[in-house]
């Protein structure tokens, strides 16, 4: 059995005497340790459809399951992290990781041992220096860190990205793509992102889902990612591999489906 399994997915929103399909026969099946990217243009449901995994949205028809098990709700076995930082700005970068930590383990570790590990997912992200800052002292990129270190504090069975580095200079990105990528080495978690971003679909993924336009999207293509870890972003540049995925995502995205806009 697939470790996360998203089954014969629909969904429609109803406006009035409107309705809109907006996925259409959703089926994927993720395995522990995946990092899986979703990519396509706006609008094919992308967003929609890690709602549906987190729990924030039902599907109108099919269902997820993780570990066999029904998703129907929000919990702590899967984390998102938003484009936006989504932080609570009255709390220190510590307060806020912290607040996860209390929720999920309040009945499970001593207080010393929920300090301990709030202090450990900070320095994974390498933001222990800033734990008593609020997030308006601190930049986009670092705000990006504290919310990634607060959902992998939760020890997520599932960590769910939704463009989480589509707000960021583009230095700030390759940095934050590149501790994201050293972090799934180093824990071996498992990932679903939502991206626009060819490269770094490429980049960061085992594999790519590729969606087609909605409305009415559906999973057009899946690409494995054959490329050997840890991945170097300057070797992969020339890297035949590398390029022959990038251009099958690319050719997927511009020439099968002609509504086009900047990936």
């Amino acid at each position: 059995m697939a470790y996360l399994q998203i089954d014969h997915v629909y969904m429609v929103f109803t406006r009035g005497s409107t309705t809109s399909e907006v996925l259409k026969d959703i089926n994927l099946t993720v395995e522990k340790g995946d990092y899986v990217s979703i990519i396509g243009h706006s609008g094919c449901g992308k967003s929609t459809l890690l709602n549906i995994v987190a729990g924030l949205t039902d599907a109108t028809q099919g269902g997820v399951l993780l570990e066999d098990r029904e998703v129907n709700s929000p919990g702590p076995d899967r984390a998102v992290v938003f484009q936006n930082h989504s932080l609570l700005p009255w709390l220190t970068v510590y307060e806020n990781v912290a607040l996860g930590v209390n929720k999920v383990f309040g009945s499970t570790k001593t207080r010393a041992e929920r300090h301990e590990w709030t202090m450990h997912n900070l320095n994974l992200v390498q933001m222990a220096h800033a734990k008593d800052k609020r997030p308006s002292e601190i930049s986009g990129g670092m705000k990006q860190r504290v919310g990634i270190a607060r959902a992998l504090a939760m020890e997520p069975k599932v960590l769910l990205l939704d463009e989480p580095f589509g707000a960021l200079d583009a230095l700030t990105r390759a940095h934050l793509q590149d501790s994201v990528m050293a972090l799934h080495q180093k824990l071996n978690n498992t990932v679903l992102m939502i991206t626009h971003d060819v490269d770094e679909a490429v980049l960061l993924s085992t594999r790519i889902v590729m969606m087609t336009n909605g409305p009415s999207a559906r999973i057009g293509e899946v690409l494995e990612v054959d490329l050997p870890h840890p991945r170097k972003r300057l070797e992969l540049a020339s890297n035949p591999t590398y390029l022959k995925c990038r251009q099958r995502v690319l050719e997927f995205l511009y020439e099968r489906h002609r509504f086009v806009e900047a990936a």
